[in-house]
């Protein structure tokens, strides 16, 4: 079993964090009394974030970070570490998507949504693991529910989720007795900015409407659950009754779901 968390005063590194998603994992981790290092492209974005959070008395970090640099990865985990002495928490949520079918995609789409949502969490993990090693911490994975069941117009997307699971599963059986936890989270459909920024086949922002499936969680939802989940240590997070149904019926009807997800989400690639 592993050992409930306590995050006061405990470093929790977040990628994506100018985002929804992000920003909201930053908000409920500060109310535990988490330091929180925040890294994103946006640099202003994620430096208002900081200041925010500091405003409200907490301890925030803001670093501008391409997580497809391993470098890059490199660089920011060792500030952080430098300022507060290593990592306890790290939140792989930095991602991007693309709505388009799959004969309309260019390569460099695909390659873009790997290198982000798969590559920069792999970048991130191998950056801080020493530190999360010798502080015995817990890997937190943002996946999707298309980590597990596929996902119509949006191929790249959940191969890049599904190799998350591949890659973060393995990754687990290694750092057993390691006192390192790995969490998967599968969020459903959220109100985040992802959606009005997911890429088109020819890799512009898209013009398709999106369709969603049941009730679309707001970001706060989310990161309370995710942070319950964190003290907990769980292997892994299914959000929603949709999506938990989802894996129910994906994995004993995986013809019938194909088709009952295509019939809903079909209409998002009309134009």
């Amino acid at each position: 079993m592993a050992v409930k968390r306590d995050f006061r005063d405990k470093v929790v590194l977040i990628s994506g964090a100018a985002g929804g998603l992000g920003s909201a994992f930053a908000r409920r981790f500060a109310i535990a009394g988490a330091r929180l290092a925040l890294l994103d492209l946006d640099l202003t974005q994620t430096q208002a974030l900081a200041a925010e959070l500091e405003a409200a008395g907490g301890e925030a970090l803001a670093l501008a970070c391409d997580v497809t640099d391993p470098q890059a990865c490199r660089s920011a985990v060792e500030e952080v570490v430098s300022l507060w002495g290593g990592v306890d928490l790290l939140i792989n949520n930095a991602g991007v998507t693309h709505r388009s079918a799959f004969r309309d995609t260019e390569p460099a789409v695909y390659r873009q949504v790997m290198e982000v949502n798969y590559f920069g969490s792999l970048n991130l993990t191998q950056a801080a693991l020493d530190s999360l090693l010798q502080r015995k911490g817990l890997i937190l994975v943002i996946s999707s529910v298309a980590g597990f069941a596929p996902l119509y117009g949006r191929t790249g997307y959940a191969a890049a989720k599904h190799a998350l699971h591949g890659l973060f599963d393995s990754l687990r059986s290694e750092l057993l007795d390691s006192g390192v936890d790995v969490t998967l989270v599968c969020p459903g459909f959220t109100a985040t900015g992802i959606a009005f920024n997911a890429l088109d086949g020819d890799g512009q922002v898209t013009s398709h409407k999106q369709s969603t499936v049941g009730r679309v969680a707001t970001p706060e939802e989310v990161a309370d659950a995710v942070y319950g989940a964190a003290v907990k240590g769980k292997r892994l997070l299914v959000l929603s009754k949709v999506g938990k149904l989802t894996r129910l019926v994906h994995k004993l009807a995986p013809g019938l779901y194909e088709k009952l997800q295509a019939r809903s989400l079909r209409s998002e690639l009309e134009r």
